[in-house]
C-alpha cells in the first residue's frame, strides 16, 4: 500500500488556498519597505556576553568532566566492593571449613569441655548466620545502587560495612577464644600422656627389677646347693683321713725304744695319700674362695638394685605430685566436670594402695636378701677357717710320718 502525504489529504482546494496564500505573503514583503538596520551594540557589551558564554561553557565542561569523575568513582567503589564481598565470601568458606575440622578435633579430644564448647559452637553458627544475612543485603544493595546511583545507598553499604567488619571483629575473637582453649586442652593432654609413659616406663623398670630379683634368688639357691655339695665333700674326706689315721694306727707297730722303721711301701702310700688329701683341701679352698666372691658380687648387685628402687619410689612421689598439681590446675582452669562413678574411683584408691604396699614389701624382701647373703659369706669364712685347721693338722702329720 502506498502511504498518502499531507498535501493530498487537503485536496485540490486546499492546495489553491495555499499556493494564494504564498503568493500574498510575497506581494506583500515586496510591497513594504526593507526594515532599518538593527543600531550596532556597544563593544564593552559584546566582549562581556562573549566572556559569560565561555564562562558558562567552561561550567558546564567541568560539570560534565565533574560528573564523569563522579560515575568513575562509584563505578570503580562498586567493583571494589564486590571484589570485597567475594573475598568475604571466600573467608568466610574457609572460615566455615576450619572451623568444621576444629570443631571435628575438639570433638574427639575434649569430652571435658563440652558445654562451653557447645555454646562457642552455637554462638559461632548464629555469627556465621548473620554474616550471610549481612552479605546477602549487601549484594542487593550493591544491585540497587547500580540501578540507581544514589548517595544514600552508599552511605547504607557504609554501615553495612561497618557492621560486617564489626561482626567479623567478634567472630575473629570468638575463633581467637576457640583455639586458646584448643591449645591449653592439647597441652594437658601432652602432660598427661607423658606422665603416663613415665608411669609406664617405671613400672617396666620395676618389673625388669623383679624379674633380676628371682634370678638372683635362683643364683642364691644354686650357690647354696654347691655349698652344701661341698660340705658333704669335706665330711667325705674327714671321714676318710679318719679311716687313714685308724689304719696307721693298726698297722704301724708301736714304736719301740729305738724305734724299728715302718715299711717304705706303707710309708709312701700314706704320703701319697696325704699329700691327695691337701691337695683336695686346697682344691675346696680355692672353691670356698670363689663362692665367697660371688656372693660377695650378689651382695653388690642386691645393694644397687635397692638404690634403684628406693630412686624409683622417689620418681613415684614426684609422678604423684605432678598429678596432684595438673589436677588442680584443671579444677582452676575448667569447668567443674561432671561427678565420676564411684567404682573408677574405688579401682584407682585400690591400684595407688597397692603401689604404695608393693614396694615397702620389694624393699623389705631385698632386705632380707641382704641379710641372708651376708649369713652365707659368714659361713663361708667359718668354712674357710676349718679348712685351714684341717690343712695345719695333715702338715703336721705329713711331718710325723717324714719324723718317722
Amino acid at each position: 500500500m502506498r502511504t498518502s502525504s499531507p498535501f493530498e489529504c487537503l485536496g485540490d482546494q486546499g492546495r489553491v488556498l495555499i499556493l494564494l496564500l504564498l503568493l500574498l505573503l510575497l506581494l506583500l514583503l515586496l510591497l513594504l519597505p526593507p526594515p532599518p538596520p538593527p543600531p550596532p551594540p556597544p563593544p564593552l557589551l559584546l566582549l562581556l556576553l562573549l566572556l559569560l558564554l565561555l564562562l558558562l561553557l567552561l561550567l558546564l565542561l567541568l560539570l560534565l568532566l565533574l560528573l564523569l569523575l563522579l560515575l568513575l568513582l562509584l563505578l570503580l567503589l562498586l567493583l571494589l566492593l564486590l571484589l570485597l564481598l567475594l573475598l568475604l565470601l571466600l573467608l568466610l568458606l574457609l572460615l566455615l571449613l576450619l572451623l568444621l575440622l576444629l570443631l571435628l578435633l575438639l570433638l574427639l579430644l575434649l569430652l571435658l569441655l563440652l558445654p562451653l564448647l557447645l555454646l562457642l559452637f552455637l554462638l559461632l553458627l548464629l555469627n556465621l548466620l548473620l554474616l550471610l544475612l549481612l552479605l546477602l543485603l549487601l549484594l542487593l544493595l550493591l544491585l540497587l545502587l547500580l540501578l540507581l546511583l544514589l548517595l544514600l545507598l552508599l552511605l547504607l553499604l557504609l554501615l553495612l560495612f561497618l557492621l560486617l567488619l564489626l561482626n567479623l571483629l567478634l567472630l575473629l575473637l570468638l575463633l581467637l577464644l576457640l583455639l586458646l582453649l584448643i591449645l591449653l586442652l592439647l597441652l594437658l593432654l601432652i602432660l598427661l600422656l607423658l606422665l603416663l609413659l613415665l608411669l609406664l616406663l617405671l613400672l617396666l623398670l620395676l618389673l625388669l627389677l623383679l624379674l633380676l630379683l628371682l634370678l638372683l634368688l635362683l643364683l642364691l639357691l644354686l650357690l647354696l646347693l654347691l655349698f652344701l655339695l661341698l660340705l658333704l665333700i669335706l665330711l667325705l674326706l674327714q671321714l676318710l683321713l679318719l679311716l687313714l689315721l685308724l689304719l696307721l694306727l693298726l698297722l704301724l707297730p708301736p714304736p719301740p725304744p729305738p724305734p724299728p722303721p715302718p715299711p717304705q711301701l706303707l710309708l709312701l702310700l700314706l704320703l701319697l695319700l696325704l699329700l691327695l688329701l691337701l691337695l683336695l683341701l686346697l682344691l675346696l679352698l680355692l672353691l670356698l674362695l670363689l663362692l665367697l666372691l660371688l656372693l660377695l658380687l650378689l651382695f653388690l648387685l642386691l645393694l644397687l638394685i635397692l638404690l634403684l628402687l628406693l630412686l624409683l619410689l622417689l620418681l613415684l612421689l614426684l609422678l604423684l605430685l605432678l598429678l596432684l598439681l595438673l589436677l588442680l590446675l584443671l579444677l582452676l582452669l575448667l569447668p567443674p566436670p561432671p561427678p565420676p562413678p564411684p567404682l573408677l574411683l574405688l579401682l584407682l584408691l585400690l591400684l595407688l594402695l597397692l603401689l604404695l604396699l608393693l614396694l615397702p614389701l620389694l624393699l623389705l624382701l631385698l632386705l632380707l636378701l641382704l641379710f641372708l647373703l651376708l649369713l652365707l659369706i659368714l659361713l663361708l669364712l667359718l668354712l674357710l677357717l676349718l679348712l685351714l685347721l684341717l690343712l695345719l693338722l695333715l702338715l703336721l702329720l705329713l711331718l710325723l710320718l717324714l719324723y718317722y
